[in-house]
């Protein structure tokens, strides 16, 4: 479209709006009710000009045509505009015009002088019970952009406008704010032009100089945050609006919960161990002391006797400098990370199916499907801003396929929530495959020229129908049709996933089955394709493995058995990679008992707290002859180390990290590190020095600039790079390679260029409830808390969640003699734990329920040490316990 602004033509995109093409020309048109993040509703009748035939329009809901010619700030357009306002705060209290909120700002740009204000407030209270948002209703305009972000953006329905006339306010429905619905994601606190919602203790707009641009460090999401930082601490935490994936959006987490960076209880000097206790010690004392003490066990029993655990919670330039302090200086690939405890699965799976260790589609693809397969996952509570892009675009027509033992949010939303039992995923996945064949629900085309294996998994399928499917699931075969219905006859499906699929026994050949839908369908590598995307627990799990904290990988997924890229690799570091792969983190815990593992380096990771049987775990570190931990708290783990080494909280940090779409973003720091606590980049390179070895690379910046030179897929890289364009996806091969947000869209990265479809058999899980322990115990998270809950806990977000509890069907309960809030005993083959029972139907008869935040509640106790077959990655989601009230 072709229209004229104050005399300006301009272009536009067909659909834009009055307001956007006075924004496009750079005419100051005002506003108060709207905001960019969600429709708008031109209720306040601030924005208004005059457009040639039409007359005079709120700019904002009134859609531009071709030719129209547009005036802004005409004087009798404008006087209309001040009536409106002068009526809107005549009743609101005379500080109103003081704070520094919008309405105070378009007071003053309209002539709102303080003689418009009453001389009180309307008197109609406060409501502080919220740790996070409080709400002051004599400031309240009711204009309705907290309800908007709340249902549009957020998609939770907890705000509501209540009363009569001048006296209509925001309300957190019937009762107090801390009673309501509201899941503390801060929308409302962003939106408000008034200050009537606000952050608890803060100001109303952030009112510090300094400002500084990162990535959240808690889930896999990737949101771009704004850090306020004023007199050396955090004063607000603000969603980044251009941040790709959270678009302006954010949850309780990233928005709220970091006071623990200065917390008391933050690690500020090393420690080291004396006896039975951990006494402080001088930096020189403590790398000396791991230099002797890791020297003298490499001199004993050569390189093999040592290995790391690296962070997926640190950036991706720390793990890399991990892995090569692992290879260079000691020798040895006994280097490993999270990932194989929550999504080896993923990247074995996906790199046999399409070629590459990571999902296929970037979060954007949500809001073009028009079917969305979640398997597995419970964003809502683990992933709260893709949770909420998910339940919005289900709500604006798309079709939503849950596939999940328990009931969740959006299974309850879904058009077909399929309840599984536990360890079931094969079965229903081939169930599903079978289905789309028979009905002609696939491509062909795209099966005959870019995919392998159709006949021999045709054959496999055979033997699931929907009937056995329904022995061996619980899922009832009419349901099974319909899901597969959905999925297999939308234009642009898409699958999203997670650790409910990788975490069992057979949690690659779940990602494969998963995977076979996908290419079916023609749903993966295509422009109506909407992929396989994995939800990734922790904020660098992809960059972790990305960088080659793996001990069979090298950066960049290259093969440590690849003789190329160990030469390639040798090249740039100045001295030969071993070249047999190294120990996976449970064989790491075996090899410490058997004695052929002597010293262990744990960065970043509470492993008493976050793995499996974690009597096995602490056993292994037992049986150690040197433990190091390096950590910003001192957790479980770090109690039972000889030497701990203080890091830094990512407010703390200077790099990247990679989201659960492969995109690499900037993270920047914010705050010091407390006392004489270091960065975790500075660590790893003392540490080197300590045993007589120079990683290189003097800054963050120069450690992603060498890992692109080892790494073709990230050769493009860099932070100047990314500083100046914003965030990048892999694969991105060259500096004029703009990435990849859509993989395999010309072929496969598979050896023959094709997708590979792999026809699985159904397996039992590792372990079977019986008699002795009739209930299968599912973990997981929780909204409130992440993974062991060092960070969260340390803040007000235990308000929200004071304790963890046990999720029990009302059946069972009865059953058991058990009533809401009493005390359960939890017990498994391996120990038990008590923790206070939540009756609810979310979870199925004969399940229960427990995440892993609460160290007084050590789920990890209980599960098993059964592992994936293929990448070790442990059974979390199926363990046999039994239940006693206490």
């Amino acid at each position: 479209m072709r229209v004229t602004v104050d005399g300006r033509q301009i272009e536009l995109p067909s659909g834009a709006t009055v307001l956007e093409a006075a924004r496009a020309a750079g005419a100051a048109v005002p506003t108060l009710c709207h905001d960019d993040r969600f429709s708008p509703s031109g209720s306040c009748r601030l924005c208004l000009v005059r457009v040639d035939g039409r007359g005079v329009v709120a700019a904002c809901a009134a859609p531009a045509a071709d030719g129209d010619v547009i005036r802004t700030g005409e004087p009798d357009v404008v006087a209309m505009a001040r009536q409106v306002l002068e009526l809107t705060v005549e009743r609101l209290p005379g500080a109103a015009r003081r704070l520094p909120t919008e309405l105070a700002a378009r007071c003053r740009e309209l002539g709102v002088d303080a003689g418009a204000f009453a001389a009180a407030g309307r008197g109609l209270g406060r409501d502080d019970s919220h740790p996070y948002v409080h709400l002051d209703r004599d400031l309240c305009i009711a204009c309705g952009r907290c309800v908007r972000m709340c249902d549009d953006v957020q998609g939770t329905f907890a705000l509501t406008l209540a009363g009569r006339g001048a006296d209509t306010v925001v309300a957190p429905g019937p009762g107090r704010w801390a009673q309501s619905a509201c899941v503390s994601c801060g929308g409302c606190v962003d939106t408000c032009p008034t200050g009537a919602i606000t952050q608890a203790g803060r100001p109303v707009a952030p009112a510090s100089a300094i400002a500084v641009d990162t990535t959240c460090g808690y889930c896999g999401v990737g949101c771009a945050l704004t850090v306020h930082v004023a007199e050396g601490r955090v004063d607000q935490i603000t969603p980044d609006r251009r941040g790709p994936v959270n678009r302006g959006h954010a949850c309780v987490k990233g928005r709220f919960a970091y006071g623990f960076a200065t917390s008391p209880e933050r690690l500020t000097t090393p420690l080291i161990r004396d006896g039975d206790r951990l006494e402080p010690a001088s930096w020189e004392d403590a790398l000396a002391l791991i230099g002797e003490r890791i020297g003298d066990v490499i001199g004993r029993h050569g390189p093999d006797a040592v290995a790391a655990i690296s962070s997926a919670r640190a950036t991706n330039e720390e793990n890399y400098l991990m892995q090569k302090l692992m290879r260079t200086v000691v020798g040895t690939n006994n280097v490993d990370n999270c990932s194989r405890i929550c999504h080896a699965p993923s990247a074995a799976g996906l790199t046999a199916a399409f070629g590459l260790a990571g999902g296929t589609n970037p979060a954007e693809d949500i809001e073009r499907a028009s079917c969305i397969l979640v398997a597995g996952a419970n964003p809502t509570e683990a992933h709260p801003v893709i949770g909420a892009r998910i339940r919005q675009r289900a709500l604006s027509g798309a079709k939503l396929v849950v596939i999940d033992p328990r009931r969740t949010e959006l299974a309850a939303l879904a058009d077909v929530h399929l309840a599984a039992r536990p360890g079931s995923n094969v079965a229903v996945f081939n169930g599903l495959a079978r289905i789309m064949l028979e009905q002609g629900w696939t491509d062909p085309d795209f099966l005959a020229d870019r995919a392998d294996g159709l006949d021999i998994l045709r054959e496999q399928l055979r033997r699931f129908s929907p009937e056995r499917v329904a022995e061996l699931s619980g899922v009832a075969p009419p349901a099974l049709r319909e899901a597969a219905r959905l999925y297999g006859t939308a234009h642009h499906p898409m699958i999203i996933y997670g650790l409910g699929v990788t975490e069992h026994t057979h949690g690659t050949d779940g990602v494969r089955t998963l995977a076979n839908l996908a290419i079916l369908r023609g749903a993966v590598g295509t422009p109506h394709g909407g992929g396989v995307n994995p939800l990734r627990g922790q904020n660098n799990v992809q960059g972790a493995s990305d960088m080659g904290a793996l001990p069979d990988l090298l950066p960049g997924y290259q093969p440590v058995a690849d003789a190329r890229a160990r030469a390639r690799c040798a090249q740039v570091w100045g001295c030969p990679v071993p070249d047999r792969p190294g120990l996976r983190i449970p064989q790491m815990f075996d090899a410490a008992l058997d004695g052929r593992l002597r010293a262990l380096y744990v960065f970043g990771e509470n492993i008493v707290q976050t793995d499996p049987d974690s009597g096995h775990v602490r056993a292994a570190l037992a049986a150690c002859e040197f433990v190091v931990c390096q950590e910003i708290f001192l957790t479980g783990t770090a109690r039972l180390a000889d030497v701990v080494l203080p890091g830094a909280s990512f407010l703390e940090k200077d790099g990247t990290f990679v989201n659960f779409d492969r995109r690499f973003q900037r993270i920047r720091p914010a705050l010091p590190t407390p006392g004489s606590a270091r960065t975790d980049f500075a660590i790893i390179q003392a540490v080197a020095a300590a045993l007589g070895g120079d990683l290189g690379c003097a800054t963050p910046a120069a450690a992603l600039d060498e890992c692109a030179r080892v790494a073709p897929l990230f050769a493009g890289v860099s932070h100047a790079r990314l500083d100046r364009d914003g965030p990048l996806h892999w694969p991105c091969r060259s500096t004029d390679d703009p990435g990849q947000p859509r993989l395999h869209l010309r072929s496969f990265a598979t050896p023959n260029g094709r997708a590979q479809l792999a026809a699985r058999d159904w397996l039992p899980p590792g372990e079977q409830p019986d008699e002795a322990y009739p209930y299968v115990l599912i973990t997981g998270r929780r909204l409130t808390h992440y993974n062991a809950g060092t960070m969260t806990r340390r803040t007000p977000n235990l308000a929200l969640q004071p304790h963890e509890t046990l999720d029990i069907h009302p059946a069972d309960a009865a059953a058991l003699g058990l009533r809401d809030g009493e005390a359960v005993e939890i017990t498994s083959r391996r120990g038990s734990v008590t923790a206070m029972a939540r009756l609810t139907p979310e979870t199925a008869p004969g399940q229960v329920f427990l995440a892993f935040h609460f160290p007084e509640v050590a789920a990890n106790l209980l599960t098993s040490a059964a592992v994936d077959e293929v990448t070790s990655c442990p059974e979390y989601k199926v363990t046999a316990v039994r239940l006693r009230p206490r």
